[in-house]
């Protein structure tokens, strides 16, 4: 019978998370640079690189372009809120999100043009939010919304849905039925580079749909949060016929 021997860049990325579990490497600080930390290891940066890899897929290490690796702060988990698709940055121990919001012009394609129920090629204005706790990504979501119904203004920097727009809500007035679907899935190649996350962490994809009293699609929102920041809740509300209630 024959044992495997662990390869030399997992035999680092044990040393390396034996000393952030034991206090030695700090949360939030920054590890040593990658050529630094070969010349330590006596291997090849390569081999050093893999390593990271193996500790950033885990969520221990996140790597922050033109900054360097650093150990990742824990996290505290925010509150998704359906029916109105509101994410609640002051649940969880009052977790303070910081949200990037900007405005595109963009026109319907694909998967859009199903959600929204509009031809290819309409007219849409695409919100694009990430939020952040500190420097950590924490979700992302990309708000379409017919651009008729857009008011003057959205794609200026004094957008007026833009607070609605920084807790990832719904843009418009009170929609008549909000039909959200809910699943866990891998990230994608974007949604890996935009939250920084390793390529193995699942993800929870929210795709909400706002349908006015008329019928008309008013809002398609894809919504995606690294499954280990993030709780859910949902609330059916049961209608009663009248007639039920009477006889």
């Amino acid at each position: 019978m024959t044992m495997s021997v662990p390869s030399r860049h997992h035999n680092i990325a044990d040393d390396l998370r034996r000393q952030i579990a034991t206090g030695r490497i700090q949360p939030g600080e920054r590890l040593r640079s990658e050529a630094d930390l070969a010349d330590r290891y006596k291997v090849s940066t390569v081999t050093l690189r893999r390593a990271l890899s193996v500790l950033q897929g885990e969520g221990l290490v996140e790597k922050i372009h033109g900054k360097g690796n650093f150990v990742r702060l824990p996290l505290r988990k925010i509150m998704y809120v359906g029916g109105w698709g509101t994410l609640d940055p002051w649940t969880a121990a009052e977790a303070a999100l910081r949200v990037t919001v900007r405005t595109t012009p963009v026109p319907a394609h694909g998967q859009l043009t199903t959600l929204l129920n509009v031809p290819a090629g309409s007219p849409l204005t695409e919100f694009s939010c990430l939020s952040f706790e500190g420097a950590s990504p924490h979700g992302l979501a990309r708000i379409y919304i017919p651009r008729d119904l857009a008011p003057a203004g959205t794609l200026g920097n004094e957008s007026t849905y833009g607070e609605a727009a920084t807790r990832f809500a719904v843009l418009g007035p009170a929609p008549a039925v909000v039909r959200e679907t809910v699943c866990a899935r891998p990230p994608t190649p974007d949604e890996v580079w935009a939250l920084r996350i390793g390529s193995t962490v699942p993800i929870l994809a929210i795709t909400r749909t706002a349908t006015d009293s008329a019928g008309r699609v008013v809002e398609a929102a894809l919504l995606a949060f690294p499954g280990d920041r993030i709780d859910a809740a949902f609330t059916t509300h049961h209608m009663i016929d009248e007639g039920q209630t009477q006889g």
